[in-house]
């Protein structure tokens, strides 16, 4: 009894002279509203429990603080309490406010908030530094109990994600350390930018998964668990979007994926989600042959793609007018040039292979042809055209010389494909330009696209919007008979 009467008159002394209490504590300003002034209460304090894992929290909350069991006045109740959070480092002044239960714990979800705002995401152990106040009811009176400050020590939720990822298998052209090919990525923290790409051609029937770096620095290919290698649950799983896994569906390794028709892909990854997309893009194919000289350097005539696996190419076939193809990445390599099971077949259709493949050539010599490959079902066609009209120039304008009509910068004609045109270009800033026949707006073409969304595509020459180009240094490649261009940054 004789406590309770003097925790009782300490209460009530300090009630009756808050305004120039010595412990009054300013801890968590600055506010959006004034910080009610606070007292302390001998004996009533907070405590850190240890160190915390949310990942190891199987509950919504988690307990971050007990309070001392101090004897309060008889009547008086802790109505309730709060923290006010900072980081501990001292990278920011901006509390955030959590509410706490009777028995010290709060919700995992805002912790998780709270490190995340001051630390991001990584899963490390923080600390926070952590001021207590109860809201403490006695004699029909609230007031504000300043219960100390203490450090919370928490790691947040988190999947391991490695610093750098390669795709491997059929995809890549083999499933070995050498054949890895790797995903690009931002070069920021991995855990405030987990998202990875990567393009690859593929074949119908492809399989693929993914190696983290860790793998790649052990020199263990193929370690598994949550740090090793990545692919779906279901083995053979063809869908195009889904969740990665390190484990499959029946306990065993990852999975691989398959890509069910041949094309030319890019493939996301958010490896904080554990998520993939897979969709077609338009890959860069160039024609080599009579066109070009059947150099293995010339790279003036890649193909003008329509759509993610159509691509084409339309010019007057002189000489020979024979040719393969070849994918961007292995051009100069023989042995996977596209071309014809029979070697100079002149058939207006036919199917194209990729090993011991023929050269194609054109139906008819020395004239006017459309030709159309299509990637995802390995087919080409010949399409015969009329003679076009020709033009002494064609050129750029636009932003970046000021739109300026007496500078247009003249791209140069293909010597072996008339009606194709080149230039290497460096644009110091982002820009609009349209493409110009003669010198002169009589003909011009343009097409309200922007380059860094879409390389390719087909200008129009009535009075068409402006091309948008961002910065950067391209190879621009433009066909006045059809107005297809196409942009390959450096």
């Amino acid at each position: 009894m004789k406590k309770i009467l003097f925790l009782g008159g300490l209460m009530l002394s300090a009630m009756t002279f808050v305004s120039c209490d010595d412990d009054f504590a300013d801890w968590a300003s600055p506010q959006s509203n004034p910080q009610e002034e606070a007292i302390t209460l001998p004996g009533y304090q907070a405590s850190a429990v240890a160190a915390i894992d949310l990942a190891a929290v199987t509950g919504d909350s988690v307990q971050v603080l007990s309070l001392s069991s101090v004897t309060l006045p008889e009547g008086a109740v802790v109505e309730n309490t709060r923290i006010e959070v900072l980081p501990a480092d001292g990278s920011s002044t901006e509390a955030t406010t959590i509410n706490v239960d009777g028995q010290g714990r709060i919700a995992v979800a805002e912790l998780q908030s709270a490190i995340e705002t001051y630390y991001g995401k990584r899963p490390t152990a923080r600390d926070l530094s952590t001021q207590v106040y109860s809201n403490i009811v006695t004699g029909g009176q609230a007031f504000l109990v300043d219960a100390g400050q203490i450090t919370v020590t928490a790691t947040p939720v988190a999947p391991y994600i490695a610093s750098a990822y390669y795709l491997v298998g059929d995809v890549t052209g083999g499933w070995d350390a050498a054949h890895v090919v790797s995903f690009a990525h931002s070069g920021a923290d991995v855990y405030e930018d987990p998202v990875f790409t990567v393009t690859f051609n593929a074949a119908a029937g492809n399989c693929w998964k993914i190696i983290p770096q860790g793998n790649i620095d052990s020199g263990d290919l193929w370690h598994s668990g949550t740090d090793g290698v990545v692919g779906v649950a279901q083995d053979g799983d063809t869908s195009l979007s889904g969740t990665l896994v390190t484990q499959s569906s029946n306990g065993g390794e990852a999975g691989a994926g398959k890509i069910e028709n041949a094309g030319f892909y890019r493939m996301t990854i958010n490896m904080l989600d554990y998520t993939y997309t897979i969709e077609a893009v338009a890959g860069t194919y160039y024609l080599v042959g009579a066109l070009q000289g059947w150099s293995d350097s010339d790279k003036s005539c890649p193909m003008y793609p329509s759509s993610a696996t159509v691509h084409t190419y339309t010019t007057q076939w002189t000489g020979d007018g024979n040719l393969k193809i070849w994918e961007a990445s292995a051009f100069g390599n023989w042995d996977v040039a596209y071309g014809s099971p029979t070697n100079d077949d002149t058939s207006a259709s036919g199917q194209l292979v990729n090993s011991g493949a023929g050269s194609i050539k054109v139906p008819t010599a020395n004239e006017y042809y459309t030709f159309t490959v299509d990637m995802g079902t390995m087919t080409y066609t010949w399409t015969k055209l009329d003679t076009p009209a020709s033009y002494s120039t064609i050129g750029i304008i636009g932003g970046f010389n000021n739109w300026n009509a007496d500078a247009d910068i003249d791209m140069a004609q293909v010597a072996g494909a008339p009606h194709n045109w080149t230039l290497r270009y460096t644009f110091s800033s982002d820009t609009e330009l349209k493409f110009r026949a003669n010198d002169a707006w009589d003909v011009s073409w343009g097409e309200g696209n922007n380059i860094g969304d879409r390389n390719y595509g087909t200008g129009d020459t009535n009075n068409a919007p402006n091309l948008n180009v961002p910065a950067g240094t391209y190879n621009i490649y433009f066909n006045d008979i059809t107005g297809q261009y196409l942009f390959i940054a450096e």
